[in-house]
């Protein structure tokens, strides 16, 4: 490593662990709940502001008590927008899109959604209804057969255990708000 300035740009292992989560959650339980509730915020040193430092309560790697107060500091305490954003670690863009989301549903909705797909690419309505058709006039068509046939009219390919799981799914009964779903709580 090198000495003087351009070493003292370099990352040290202490700082290392400061900024990994997974580091930090063996030891710190809440860090470890923040991380669980996928919101535990990734930039916590981001985030600038003097009154929301200040209060004890306050903990800037809470990302949705962050993304509160950024837009509470707009609202209540009348803070522009660009210095709030600046403030709290995100962009003026961000800032309106996160209103909008707490405005439509509640501090709920400041929590990150589940990353990856939403829902199914290639097994889409129009595909499962199709295949409902073919499934109706020949009720003995295999998987393979359907992916087959999926791929001849759609043009892609799809597994046949796809087509089985898709199939199995729409035949699962839908619960319904009559019956209670029962939870069950592990080590007690």
């Amino acid at each position: 490593m090198a000495d003087g300035p351009l070493g003292a740009n370099l990352v040290t292992p202490a700082r290392i662990e400061e900024v990994t989560p997974v580091a930090a959650t063996a030891s710190d339980p809440k860090v470890a709940a923040l991380a669980a509730a996928r919101s535990l915020n990734p930039h916590p040193e981001k985030v600038v502001d003097e009154v929301f430092l200040a209060s004890p309560f306050c903990d800037a790697r809470d990302l949705v008590q962050v993304k509160y107060e950024m837009v509470r500091r707009v609202r209540v305490d009348k803070v522009s927008v660009a210095q709030a954003a600046r403030a709290f670690g995100y962009c003026r863009q961000a800032f309106y899109e996160i209103a909008a989301a707490l405005d439509a549903g509640g501090p709920g909705a400041l929590v990150p959604g589940r990353p990856g797909p939403k829902g199914p690419t290639k097994l889409t309505a129009r595909v499962m209804d199709r295949i409902d058709g073919w499934m109706e006039s020949q009720p003995n068509l295999s998987a393979r057969q359907l992916a087959a046939k999926v791929n001849a009219e759609f043009g892609f390919t799809v597994h046949p255990r796809s087509i089985e799981r898709a199939l199995a799914r729409s035949r699962e009964p839908e619960s319904t708000p009559e019956e209670p779903i029962a939870r069950t709580v592990r080590g007690r």
